[in-house]
């Protein structure tokens, strides 16, 4: 492999955010001279300026129908599945909604923040309620899944759906209510090279990266499931 050097740009699900932060940490400290930037944001309205020509080197998503678009569009190689995310209930410390249970999300007097449809923790989280066959009429439906779950450290809203990663990154900040086995919904995430890459060694070097067993140990410690 030749030397790595430069620098990339990597579009990545706004759930990655701590993780990703650390494995590039250590990727650079793995290789000299070279630096990692980060885009994060919501899957879908990355993969959108992927496809209108943003400029970046990798991209890694939180659900499988954004990167497919990416491919699809000839803007990124095979892409590979590397994380798995499960949805859990996020309320203030002191939870003044009394919510024990995701049918209480349901209540009217219960203030929810969701994610948007077209966003991957929104769409899951509908998953999530059909499951269960209930309805929940959110106050607001924010871009990504850290603004939604600021509404609840922000003390703007009484629950919100979020990622499991993403309760544990919070500390004590919020407390995390299970959602059931049997009604609660995953997503898959996966992670690809992109064709326009001004970086390509670098690109998949940090690919390969976030696959390796170094990459797999920070994800796992930060509350994510191995692919089976």
């Amino acid at each position: 492999m030749p030397r790595l050097h430069g620098s990339i740009t990597v579009f990545a699900a706004a759930s990655l955010s701590g993780s990703f932060t650390t494995i590039a940490r250590q990727f650079e400290q793995a290789h000299s001279g070279v630096t990692v930037v980060f885009d994060f944001g919501a899957s879908s309205t990355l993969a959108t300026q992927i496809d209108q020509g943003a400029p970046a080197d990798v991209f890694a998503s939180a659900a499988p129908k954004n990167m497919d678009t990416v491919v699809m569009a000839g803007n990124a190689l095979a892409a590979l599945t590397f994380a798995v995310n499960r949805l859990e209930i996020a309320v203030p410390p002191a939870n003044p909604a009394h919510i024990a249970r995701l049918a209480d999300l349901a209540a009217p007097r219960v203030k929810v923040a969701l994610c948007q449809q077209q966003v991957p923790c929104g769409a899951t989280a509908q998953s999530v309620f059909d499951n269960a066959k209930i309805t929940v009429k959110p106050v607001t439906l924010e871009a990504d899944v850290k603004s939604t779950l600021a509404k609840v450290t922000l003390g703007e809203v009484d629950a919100a759906v979020v990622y499991v990663t993403d309760v544990q990154a919070a500390g004590t900040k919020v407390v995390g209510i299970r959602i059931p086995d049997d009604v609660n919904a995953s997503t898959a995430y996966s992670i690809a090279r992109l064709t326009g890459s001004a970086n390509p060694d670098l690109a998949a070097a940090f690919v390969g990266y976030v696959t390796s067993p170094a990459g797999r140990s920070v994800l796992s410690a930060a509350g994510f499931d191995t692919p089976r």
